[in-house]
């Protein structure tokens, strides 16, 4: 016999979480695109702020240490070390550059430090970044910007979402560089299987919400990789692999779907829809939409109304026949 008066007098006892990175306060968040000229004379604050290049080429001070970085590379700032930064003259390079307050001793491994960043690291870089633009008021271009201000209107927990991001990308390197073992340069620079698979997914999924968040508008495949840290060639080839089209094509048929959705709600008219879906033209929007979907706008409202009509229609009753 199962005693049940026993099995409900168990106890549990949870476990606190204990948090051995905490990042508390974001001081600033950018993406620049800089020109090939460009020259920051420096600066120096108290808390920390890394830098890390895109694209391009850049030279950077530390203290007393000059150091050129190149796309991939990421390096950072302690609290209170002068630093500066300009392109080399002939490259005009793309820069994130975060700031950030933490005092868990975990952050001294950072000291001095230039690391190399990878496809899952820039994965997070680019969560970032996205999530960045949901949650803040004003451009990342913005170098003269001081004061971050939250957008009024925003997807619950944007602000966590960006300190879980960046505690990740932290403990991530922690754990990647900090087993001296093992000199950093030797390190595998490139992640197992399974994880190429994971981080191609979570690519995929994050560019269409992008595009998503983006029907009313058009974009080319240099702004979709700007703006999700991503190269042009490996957009391709992960849209090709999940859905057998070129990221362009998905685009093209998300808009169809969207505007098929629309027709179906007969709260547009087709100008409407058009402009709302931002085709430059009715005429350019039909034709897109005969392209993907063989029917014309007004043949696909119409045979919609017509199944509409069937499915309303009275059914014979089977048991008389």
């Amino acid at each position: 016999m199962i005693n049940r008066k026993a099995m409900y007098a168990m106890t549990y006892k949870g476990i606190s979480f204990r948090k051995e990175l905490l990042i508390d306060q974001l001081f600033s968040l950018h993406y620049f695109e800089y020109m090939s000229t460009f020259s920051f004379p420096g600066e120096a604050h108290n808390f920390w702020e890394f830098v890390c290049v895109d694209k391009g080429e850049v030279t950077i001070g530390a203290g007393d240490q000059i150091h050129t970085l190149k796309k991939g590379d990421i390096a950072f700032h302690e609290p209170n070390e002068f630093h500066w930064v300009k392109a080399n003259g002939s490259i005009a390079p793309n820069l994130i550059v975060i700031s950030f307050s933490s005092k868990s001793p975990m952050m001294n491994f950072f000291r001095k430090k230039i690391l190399r960043t990878d496809d899952f690291a820039r994965s997070l870089l680019a969560r970032i970044i996205t999530e960045a633009g949901n949650f803040l008021e004003g451009r990342l271009d913005d170098p003269y910007q001081t004061v971050l201000r939250p957008k009024s209107s925003q997807p619950p927990a944007s602000a966590q979402l960006i300190q879980l991001y960046l505690e990740e990308l932290m403990i991530y390197f922690y754990r990647k560089y900090s087993d001296l073992s093992t000199p950093a340069d030797e390190k595998p620079d490139k992640p197992d299987k399974t994880m190429k698979e994971n981080i191609d997914t979570e690519v995929f999924n994050r560019v269409v919400a992008y595009l998503g968040q983006h029907l009313s508008g058009r974009v080319t495949i240099e702004t979709i990789c700007k703006d999700n840290l991503i190269g042009r060639s490996q957009l391709q080839k992960i849209f090709s692999k999940k859905s057998g089209l070129g990221i362009i094509e998905y685009f093209s048929n998300m808009k169809i779907e969207a505007a098929k959705e629309l027709i179906r709600t007969e709260q547009m008219n087709f100008t409407q829809i058009s402009e709302k879906l931002g085709y430059t033209s009715i005429h350019y929007f039909s034709r897109q939409f005969k392209k993907v979907t063989g029917m014309t706008p007004s043949e696909y409202a119409s045979s919609i109304k017509a199944m509409a009509d069937r499915s309303h229609r009275p059914q014979p009753d089977q048991d008389s026949e």
